[in-house]
């Protein structure tokens, strides 16, 4: 099949949550045989070179170059419009002329759309079959930012949330199929009621690369959290652990240490060094090393939506992991049996402290961590459910196409 994939970050190299999901997809339709054509951004000349290393697992791509000044202004010039002001941020109106080439210049099978934000480029198409991968549901992402921002930012987030599901609801009535990351999120895709065909697949994890590392000795002292620290609800979760939790667990275990792991850190965050025992490293070349050198990893995020690929990743290289409920939801595992999950300060204390204190627990957590990774979360079985939903959507495109004529 000729397919037009179509995201709204260049998926390569996958090293972030907005690129692991699409470029997996990608490798494994064109593995299949299927004659795959990106379309994307690339917001800086680097990202652009960096991304031109996908050209051995897809057919061809195409780039639209923009700059984060002269997107910001797209985002303030769709506020006073009912169009979200995501869907400014990730327009480009070359991007948009390449689409339109390609479309008119062949014939395509298949448009796959990962991310809501960018099914503009190809709503308007009728005649083929379309899938929008909308992963996580957006609107709810902004909606529940409202509740930790102060005013105005409240505002501008709930007023964002609420435009983004208007927009969520409409394209589904533009599409054949929609998809989501989780089950829950299917769940909120489905209460829209818009008549749209939906399913779901998960998130996998390379559980080759995220390996346990037998020849590293962890640090029984030692927790890490990791993530991209130019991310809110990464900073936000940050901030909260080390206000509320770090505290006690010093106070029971003086030699404790935080390692906060991830790239583009705010002042704000980098302040957070200042607290003793907790380091942040700012980017750094591979994570594996500072995750397998600790006891465990935390991701006590309060706001969180889809799949935390960083959990998989720890669980994967058999490092326990102790996480906030909400981002519990979005991992196919069990608590207490290949996970340990906290709500308040005490709770995470109480599990951190559990760990740390315990070598046999340690194991049986890494242990049965990394066998829920290789079961439930391994990309092949993930793609394997992507393959029967894009069956399930071409026959049911025909089949309605075929009804009308």
């Amino acid at each position: 099949m000729n397919i037009l994939y179509v995201c709204h970050r260049f998926p390569y190299p996958p090293k972030r949550g907005g690129k692991i999901r699409p470029f997996n997809m990608v490798r494994h339709l064109s593995s299949n045989g299927h004659q795959v054509t990106v379309c994307s951004l690339a917001r800086s000349e680097a990202e652009a070179e960096e991304g031109r290393g996908i050209a051995p697992h897809c057919a061809g791509f195409e780039m639209g170059m923009v700059s984060n000044p002269v997107q910001v202004l797209r985002m303030v010039a769709r506020l006073p419009s009912l169009t979200p002001s995501s869907m400014g941020f990730f327009y480009c109106p070359d991007l948009q002329r390449k689409v339109n080439q390609l479309l008119s210049s062949r014939k395509w099978d298949l448009i796959f759309v990962h991310c809501s934000s960018v099914a503009q480029y190809v709503a308007h198409v009728r005649d083929v079959p379309k899938i929008l991968d909308y992963g996580d549901m957006d609107s709810q992402k902004w909606l529940e930012y409202a509740n930790y921002k102060p005013w105005p930012l409240s505002w501008g987030y709930r007023l964002e949330g609420l435009k983004m599901l208007a927009a969520e609801k409409r394209l589904a009535r533009s599409f054949d199929m929609g998809t989501a990351t989780t089950r829950a999120e299917w769940e909120t895709l489905e209460s829209y009621s818009t008549g749209l065909v939906s399913d779901w697949f998960p998130n996998g994890v390379d559980a080759e690369f995220f390996c346990p590392d037998e020849t590293v000795s962890y640090d029984r002292d030692t927790i890490s959290f990791i993530g991209r620290m130019d991310y809110y609800p990464n900073q936000e979760c940050m901030f909260r652990f080390c206000r509320d939790v770090w505290p006690r667990l010093k106070a029971v275990r003086p030699s404790l240490k935080l390692l906060i792991v991830g790239a583009d850190p705010s002042p704000a965050v980098w302040k957070l060094a200042e607290l003793d025992g907790v380091t942040v490293t700012g980017s750094v070349p591979d994570v594996r090393p500072h995750v397998r050198a600790s006891a465990l990893m935390v991701a006590p995020l309060n706001i969180a939506r889809g799949t935390q690929n960083k959990i998989l990743e720890a669980m994967a290289m058999g490092v326990p992991v102790v996480t906030s409920r909400v981002a519990a939801g979005g991992v196919d595992a069990e608590s207490e049996k290949h996970f340990l999950v906290a709500e308040t300060p005490d709770d995470y204390a109480r599990q951190v402290l559990r760990v740390c204190s315990d070598d046999d627990e340690r194991r049986r957590l890494a242990d049965a961590g990394r066998a829920r990774m290789l079961s439930n979360h391994a990309w092949p079985r993930s793609m394997d459910r992507l393959d029967k939903i894009i069956t399930r959507c071409i026959q049911q495109f025909h089949e309605n196409k075929g009804q009308q004529t």
